[in-house]
């Protein structure tokens, strides 16, 4: 994908709102009774006001993160991102409106990626972090022993670069190059004319460093194409993240319960920002004691289409 952009259309930040997430009506849609929901995105912010005819409060932008080392440019245009990935079903439902103006953006392409119930990417399986031991898979083929004649002497120098930000895998840190094929978890979808889109996944695991999270970009400004969304700029880089309450409910529940994995709260994540709703907190909506039957999540977020956040200068 490529990103050309003149340049940025300077605004009034004070002007910068983000509606209230997860409105009712979509954590509504497809619930039973005894509903329970978590990660409310209620925490609202100072300031906020209502435009005159709009039925929503208007808030901050959403926050920018780091695009991660995993990130594959949008080629995967389909809602079902599972392809047979075992977990608890997920459907999440975005919402991408103009920050300034609190409209829909229309035709905007909005790319999803995570990890799977053990904390695994596809297209790095032999990088992840995930899996029953924490580990992740090593490549087909590799040797599992210990080689016999590794050197047994400290090294003698110290290492003169900076570190990554953001923790291990998927947090922070270079682009990686993809080491395999597999391409399950991933996705693109454009927005309809209310601004939205729903993908079909499932909830993601946790590896070493991070706690549960997905990765998003929101695209404008490009088309599609046979190969893809081509052209335009990215205007925002994310990430989704869960309730503390859910992620527990969730390691009662197989696979994730046969991750051995030491898991990060949310409180201690180095990229989560703890702004609730701002920071990308889901909110998430599944019947008590059913979550195995699956799990609603639910956003909107508010970006700047004049501006470019690619994730790769945090």
């Amino acid at each position: 994908m490529t990103e050309n952009q003149g340049p940025a259309h300077k605004k009034d930040l004070t002007r910068r709102r983000v509606i209230l997430a997860g409105g009712a009506a979509m954590a509504a849609a497809g619930i039973g009774a005894g509903v329970v929901a978590t990660a409310s995105a209620g925490e609202e912010q100072s300031g906020n006001s209502k435009k005159s005819g709009q039925g929503e409060a208007c808030y901050r932008l959403t926050s920018e993160t780091t695009e991660g080392p995993y990130y594959i440019d949008a080629d995967k245009i389909r809602k079902d991102i599972t392809e047979d990935k075992e977990g608890i079903p997920l459907t999440l439902r975005l919402k991408v409106i103009d920050s300034d103006t609190c409209k829909p953006l229309k035709r905007a392409a909005v790319d999803i990626w995570h990890c799977d119930a053990l904390g695994i990417y596809s297209g790095y399986e032999s990088m992840s972090q995930g899996g029953p031991g924490g580990g992740g898979t090593p490549p087909s083929g590799a040797p599992t022993d210990a080689p016999t004649d590794a050197p047994t002497d400290a090294p003698t120098g110290t290492p003169t670069g900076t570190p990554p930000s953001g923790g291990p895998g998927g947090g922070g840190g270079g682009h990686s190059e993809p080491t395999d094929d597999e391409r399950y978890l991933r996705g693109t979808q454009l927005t309809d004319q209310h601004g939205y889109v729903e993908f079909r996944t499932i909830f993601p695991g946790w590896y070493q460093g991070r706690a549960v999270h997905i990765h998003t970009k929101v695209h404008v400004g490009g088309k599609m194409t046979d190969a893809g969304y081509e052209g335009g700029h990215t205007c925002h880089t994310g990430q989704f993240f869960f309730a503390e309450s859910a992620v527990l409910d969730s390691a009662r529940i197989e696979p994730y319960s046969t991750s051995t994995t030491t898991r990060t709260t949310l409180t201690e994540d180095t990229i989560y920002d703890q702004s609730g709703v701002t920071g990308g907190l889901l909110k998430l909506s599944y019947g008590k004691g059913r979550m195995a039957r699956g799990v609603i999540g639910s956003i909107t977020m508010g970006v700047d289409p004049d501006e470019t956040n690619d994730g790769t200068g945090l």
